[in-house]
């Protein structure tokens, strides 16, 4: 991982100004279904306090807790990949304070500015694939 934090630590200072610009203050109570799975995923966030658990349906099964997200952290990923639908399900763990973006506008951002839309994509690409492993290790000590 580098060694800044969050999805807008890991851009440039102008790229994450123009980035920040799109997003809007959002606020979530304890409890708030924020996302569900399979729903489109229009929007993504960026955490400032709280936590959002996200889920997983099993069949025959209640959902499972696949990962806490919390401060400065990226929260959905669904958008920027088509088919642009929620892979999980996101809930308010606590009362959440967040910056909320219209994940079109941040696609066009990224048509117009590719260097922006480059780095993004970087970035996006690392956290997903921090969470894939952070998914393996926990499936190992579940079932190794």
């Amino acid at each position: 991982m580098r060694t800044k934090t969050g999805l807008l630590g890991t851009l440039s200072p102008e790229h994450s100004a123009r980035l920040r610009q799109l997003g809007r203050e959002v606020a979530f109570p304890s409890g708030e279904r924020i996302f569900e799975e399979g729903e489109k995923a229009d929007r993504f966030w960026i955490v400032h306090t709280g936590s959002v658990t996200l889920e997983q349906r099993v069949p025959g099964r209640s959902a499972q807790v696949v990962e806490n997200i919390s401060h400065g952290e990226l929260l959905g990923w669904s958008w920027f990949f088509p088919p642009f639908a929620w892979h999980l399900s996101g809930e308010a763990g606590s009362p959440v304070r967040a910056l909320e973006f219209d994940a079109a506008e941040v696609r066009a951002l990224c048509e117009q500015d590719h260097e922006l839309g480059y780095a993004l994509a970087l970035a996006v690409g690392e956290i997903v694939s921090h969470r894939l492993q952070r998914s393996r290790s926990r499936l190992i000590d579940l079932y190794g």
